[in-house]
């Protein structure tokens, strides 16, 4: 009897911790979103809109291509998918790829810039100095991101090469990156700057949003050379918790929303929706509009 009285108990409690889970887990709203932006998200972001609304923010940061391929792929689900850049986000439009995005809003943007350690050895020679000639010196150490995976590191690569011509230097690319897939110096978006605050590298291709919420010293590419993030957010068809996924968009386009990202160096700009407008719900259709 006592054996039975524990095996149903055990059962009871099982029960019991299944549904909290499974009623945690509808509170939750999973965000997917570009690793430039771990910052903002987990440190600002994410804790005011829990503070806001209740809900729980679930936030996985990581590079924009590398997010797309894990959706359409089926190895990670998402409420909330917000890209460095509206190219991603064809990937996942159709039914060819899956029709998971049928719309997106594009809300801010971040330009390119060369970050650098203010204790490296190199941290002089950016201040008087072009930053081509920087990156040529023997023994630099510089970080990028996989042009496959990131917009960034798709953008890094073609600014060298339109620096190449306007500086008319046919190898900058070779001599500044080396190959395209350089192991020396790719690595995942959300660990570039850990890695140059940590001092193993001297200098990297960072937004500007990274740099300056991070204190972190940049130099600004010159007009020609202009390259940007252009963020986008969209909340995903197979979303689990669209209701919380909308709030959390909701959210982010606010004026509270979008203080936030400005305090974070976030350059807000006026919202615009790409694809299926019909497609979009009233409630951020009516807030989006607002925002012209």
């Amino acid at each position: 009897m006592l054996r039975k009285l524990i095996i149903s108990s055990a059962v009871v409690a099982g029960v019991l911790t299944s549904n909290l889970c499974a009623a945690a887990d509808q509170d939750a709203v999973k965000v997917l979103y570009a690793g430039s932006l771990v910052n903002v998200m987990e440190r600002s972001v994410g804790p005011a809109f829990e503070k806001e609304t209740g809900l729980s923010f679930q936030g996985y940061a990581a590079g924009s291509g590398k997010i797309a391929n894990e959706i359409k792929g089926r190895l990670r689900r998402g409420d909330v998918f917000i890209s460095a850049s509206p190219k991603v986000n064809a990937s996942l439009s159709g039914e060819a790829n899956g029709d998971h995005v049928s719309w997106f809003v594009t809300f801010a943007e971040s330009p390119l810039v060369i970050g650098y350690n203010p204790r490296s050895r190199f941290a002089a020679d950016f201040k008087s100095k072009r930053w081509d000639q920087v990156l040529q010196e023997p023994g630099i150490r510089v970080g990028r991101t996989d042009s496959k995976l990131d917009p960034k590191g798709a953008l890094t690569i073609e600014m060298v090469n339109h620096a190449a011509d306007l500086y008319h230097q046919s190898d900058l690319a070779e001599k500044t990156l080396g190959s395209i897939e350089n192991p020396d110096q790719v690595l995942p978006e959300e660990a570039l700057v850990g890695r140059l605050q940590a001092g193993q590298l001297d200098a990297g291709f960072f937004y500007s949003t990274e740099t300056s919420d991070l204190k972190i010293p940049a130099i600004p590419l010159a007009p020609e050379l202009a390259a940007k993030a252009s963020y986008t957010l969209t909340v995903l068809n197979d979303a689990q918790n669209p209701a919380g996924a909308n709030r959390f968009v909701s959210f982010l386009l606010s004026a509270q929303g979008r203080a936030l990202l400005k305090q974070h160096g976030v350059e807000v700009i006026t919202p615009k929706v790409s694809g299926n407008v019909l497609a979009v719900p009233a409630p951020l259709q009516a807030l989006i509009d607002a925002a012209q």
